[in-house]
């Protein structure tokens, strides 16, 4: 599991900077009190930093992965316009479906096949209960999404920001001394194609190895 760290990096050296008193300063004579120091601004969040997560979010929860039919595009993106990517392809996936009646039956997900410093193959795709009648053609197919163990965690906020949150999940496969299998999936709570960058929620499942 590869993505590019430099936000989360710039965001490490954000939070290294500090405000410190010079050491062996002299306080002012009682007779002219010094100026009271105007008050500090709190830091703007950083543009690299995810939102909060609330109260139940899951961090690191097992699941069994139920495989689902799923209608699909394949495809290859860079990281640098990976939201931009995704968001066009569902709303080709999304167009598709409407032209032939057929409905999602759950939420819309990535599934990155391969992943490097610059970019990445994946699959986008909706569930639906049962194969369309009409089979599609061209880019996109009917497949199924992958199944068995994996855990769970969820980000809020930014599609940029996911750096952060997947050096996360790094350091949380390392402490349990778990191998991920060369594959994740992100499953979007919120609509890819029209919410806000910024309000984005994705559960992120990463498919662990079993021995």
């Amino acid at each position: 599991m590869s993505r590019t760290l430099a936000a989360a990096a710039a965001f490490a050296l954000l939070s290294a900077s500090t405000l410190l008193t010079p050491a062996g300063a002299q306080s002012p004579p009682p007779s002219s009190p010094a100026p009271a120091a105007p008050a500090t601004p709190a830091p703007a969040p950083s543009a690299t930093s995810p939102a909060p997560l609330k109260a139940g979010d899951p961090f690191g929860e097992t699941v069994t992965l139920p495989e689902k039919t799923i209608i699909a595009i394949s495809g290859q993106a860079n990281w640098d316009t990976a939201f931009e990517t995704l968001a066009a392809k569902f709303k080709d996936l999304n167009a598709w479906l409407d032209q032939h009646h057929v409905v999602p039956n759950g939420p819309a997900m990535t599934i990155y096949t391969q992943t490097d410093d610059l970019g990445f193959n994946y699959q986008i795709a909706l569930p639906v209960a049962e194969a369309p009648k009409d089979a599609p053609t061209g880019n996109i197919a009917v497949t199924k999404s992958p199944g068995g163990k994996a855990l769970r965690y969820v980000h809020r906020g930014s599609y940029d920001t996911l750096d952060s949150t997947y050096e996360a999940i790094t350091n949380d496969l390392d402490k349990k001394g778990l191998d991920a299998k060369d594959m994740f999936i992100e499953e979007y709570d919120t609509d890819l194609s029209k919410t806000s960058e910024d309000k984005l929620v994705v559960n992120i499942y990463v498919p662990i190895k079993t021995p």
